[in-house]
This record gives structure tokens, sequence and C-alpha cells, in this order.
């Protein structure tokens, strides 16, 4: 009895010591490349010092009409993430990412995620960066909070909203979030670098599934993947986020901003009536449209021609020209709103 207790003892030692030497040494190869990685792989834009930590802002085209993108929780690379769509769009509009902290370029920091310290840090970011409002705010996922608070706040400030499958404040009053252990496990896989050991998990991102990116753009992205997958600062935003929802509800909906919602299929959400949610939320408004795409979760990186034409089409219409405004018997504008598919306008409220 005593050999074969002995036996187990040795088993479950070898056990330990095998995956202490794995993770050990992961993390030893994981830091060292890191440090390569972040040397071959400068920033494009600029870093600007905001709150005592560094935040990315890159800038591009000298549109009369300023499209900020603010990306959703735990994109790696936003601007990466969104050049499919940006690149689209910026001939024509000036273009600006913001990367918060602990996304892409931009520093981890010990900062609160509370939802109107995100949203004065995106706003310095931008003065500092000299982007000036107002802006069409291009969100998401969970930034479609903060270009909602952002609307409540400074409305002088926000041109429109277009949502990319943006998170509205009713979400998270039924939206799944991860365990306390799966966030553990997941944190420890992706700091300690074991990560780069299953390289499907960055190879299934949509903007490198969907084949937009160049083959320079996609080893940056896998770089910063791997180290900007579940920060300290995502971690945060993750504790915080119904917090913020329920914030931004209790202001209500800002109904005379003109939105644009890019709507997914809903089936990587985990909510069954994703669709009905969102498309529910633009009825509200004086002047909005939705549009259903059966894609996933980032429409921007499957979708970005047909996005961009829209976006387009929707700021000529209603920031651009006044010729196609409507007036009711109150003398106030409005537009019709529905629902397109990518086969055209199929219903009118």
């Amino acid at each position: 009895m005593q050999k074969l207790k002995r036996v187990i003892n040795i088993i479950i030692l070898s056990i330990i010591i095998f995956f202490v030497v794995i993770i050990s040494g992961s993390w030893v190869y994981h830091t060292i490349t890191m440090k390569k990685e972040i040397a071959s792989t400068p920033a494009p834009g600029i870093l600007i010092d905001v709150n005592g930590h560094s935040m990315h802002v890159y800038t591009e085209g000298d549109g009369e009409h300023t499209l900020v993108f603010l990306s959703g929780a735990g994109t790696s690379a936003p601007m990466l993430d969104f050049k499919p769509l940006w690149s689209e769009l910026s001939p024509a509009y000036t273009i600006a990412v913001v990367e918060k902290a602990g996304y892409g370029w931009s520093e981890k920091a010990d900062v609160s995620r509370e939802i109107d310290i995100i949203l004065e840090e995106s706003r310095t970011a931008l003065r500092l960066a000299d982007v000036r409002p107002p802006y069409v705010l291009t969100a998401h996922s969970m930034s479609g909070l903060e270009a909602i608070r952002w609307t409540q706040k400074y409305p002088e400030e926000v041109e429109a909203i277009i949502g990319l499958d943006p998170a509205i404040p009713a979400v998270y009053k039924v939206l799944p979030l991860p365990s306390l252990p799966t966030k553990l496990a997941a944190t420890v896989f992706a700091h300690t670098g074991l990560i780069r050991l299953v390289p499907s998990i960055v190879n299934s991102s949509a903007v490198i599934e969907s084949g937009y990116l160049p083959a320079e753009d996609i080893a940056t992205y896998r770089s910063l993947f791997y180290r900007r997958t579940l920060t300290s600062n995502m971690l945060e935003e993750m504790k915080q986020v119904r917090a913020n929802a329920e914030k931004v509800a209790q202001e209500g909906i800002p109904i005379e901003v003109p939105m644009y919602f890019f709507i997914s299929d809903g089936n990587e959400i985990g909510i069954p009536n994703w669709r009905e949610i969102l498309s529910a939320y633009i009825g509200h408004l004086d002047r909005g449209q939705f549009l259903y795409l059966d894609v996933g979760h980032y429409v921007h990186a499957w979708e970005p021609g047909l996005i961009a034409e829209e976006i387009d089409t929707f700021l000529r219409r209603q920031i651009k020209s006044a010729s196609y405004r409507e007036e009711d018997n109150d003398g106030r504008t409005f537009f019709n709103y529905g629902y397109r598919t990518r086969k055209g306008f199929e219903k009118l409220f």
C-alpha cells in the first residue's frame, strides 16, 4: 500500500513539474519574443500622454467630416481591426482610431474603466491629436455604450453614430459574462504565452479570416494579439460593464441623433433576440436606420465595402445635404426608418 502511494505521489509530482517547466519556458519565450515584436512594430499613429499613460491615435484622410472609430471589448489591435473599413472611407473622410488603455499600441494603465473616465480619455486623446469635433462616432460592440454616453454628455460634439453591431444598455441585462474561473484560466493562458502554442486562436480572428489585410499587417496583428489579449484594462472593463450600461440607460435614449446600426446574425453573441434588441432601439429615434447582415459580430471585417457605401449614403442624407429632409406637422426634422437586408429596404415601421 505504501509503495502504491509513493508511486502515485511521484506521478503527481512529475505532472506538476512538467507543467511548471512548460509554463515557465513558455513565459520566458513569450517575454523575449514580445520585446523583439515591440521593437519591430512601432506605432503607426501618434502616442499621447493622457492621465499619465500613453494612448495611441491613428488618423488618415482630410475630409470635412470625421469618423472616430471606437473598438469593442477585447479587440487586441483596433487600428488594424478597423482597417478594412476605414481604408474604404479615408479618401472622402477624416478617420481617427482611438485605442483605449491596454489596447493596440496604447499602454496598459491602472485606471478605472468607469464609462465617464473612458469617455474623457478618448476625448482628451483626440483633442491632443488635433482631431476636432464634431464627430461621427463609429462604434463596435461594447463601445456602443461610450458612443451613446458621448451623445448624452456632449451632443454638440456628435454628428451621428454608426453602430457596428453595437451593444446598447439593454444588452447587458441578458448578456452572459465569463465566470471568474474562466477568466482566470484564459488570463493565465494569455499572459504566460501558452496562447502562442495554439495559432488557430489568432487565425480565427475575423479580420484575418476575411482576407482583407495584407501579409505585413497580419504579422503585426499577430504580435499585438499575443501582447494585448485579456489585459488588465480589458478585465476591468468586464467588471464594470453592467454598472456602465446602467448609467447610460438612466440618461435615456438620445432620440435626436442620427444613428445607423449594422447588425450581425447574432450567432456569436449568445443572445437569441440580438437583432430585435438593437432594431427596437433604432425604433425610438427620429432619424435611425439599420441593416441586417448575415455575418459574424465583427461586421466591419466581413463587409467593409458594403458598410462603407451605406455609411456614405447615410451621412450624405443626414448631415451633408439638407435637401433630403422632410418635416412633420410640428416642424420636426425626421427620416423614415426600417430594416434592411443585403437585398435592400424591406419594411417601414
